[in-house]
């Protein structure tokens, strides 16, 4: 399900982001119209996509996901509506590339947090999933890859 963990650094780049609180059941509601959302303003600016899309959840999913929907881009974008610069840090995280279909994502998490626990690593409170193939490249959900990415203290 999930690839071999290893320890990274990330590197800082600018992003595009939309800023959500959602009950949980509603999460695949909002998550398509809100990326269209954050593609069309980039477009409207004249600014492209520098990556993949990603999430960043500020804190572990219970009864409601409070998170961006982000984009890497090129150059800063400007403020318009619910899209707002922000920026991918850097810092030092456990990261791993999961298979299959978002349903699962769940396990996946918790197969890492596992790992970073026993190697004796300490998680911070958010995470981020970068979503290198999805359903918009392959209709087979066994092609898809999540980057999950945990950032440490």
């Amino acid at each position: 399900m999930i690839d071999p963990p290893h320890i990274t650094q990330t590197v800082a780049r600018p992003t595009a982001i939309i800023h959500i609180v959602v009950p949980s059941d509603q999460i695949q509601d909002v998550m398509g119209p809100t990326l269209q959302e954050l593609i069309t303003t980039l477009g409207e600016q004249g600014v492209k996509p520098a990556g993949p899309w990603f999430t960043h959840h500020l804190r572990r999913p219970s009864e409601s996901f409070d998170f961006e929907v982000s984009m890497p881009v090129d150059r800063p974008v400007k403020p318009s509506g619910r899209v707002q610069p922000s920026q991918w840090p850097e810092m030092k995280v456990a990261r791993t590339v999961y298979h299959g279909d978002y349903d699962d994502l769940g396990e996946a998490w918790s197969d890492l947090l596992d790992w970073v626990e026993e190697n004796g690593h300490q998680p911070r409170q958010d995470l981020w999933e970068v979503y290198t193939i999805g359903p918009d490249t392959s209709s087979n959900p066994a092609d898809w890859r999540t980057e999950l990415n945990q950032p440490l203290l």
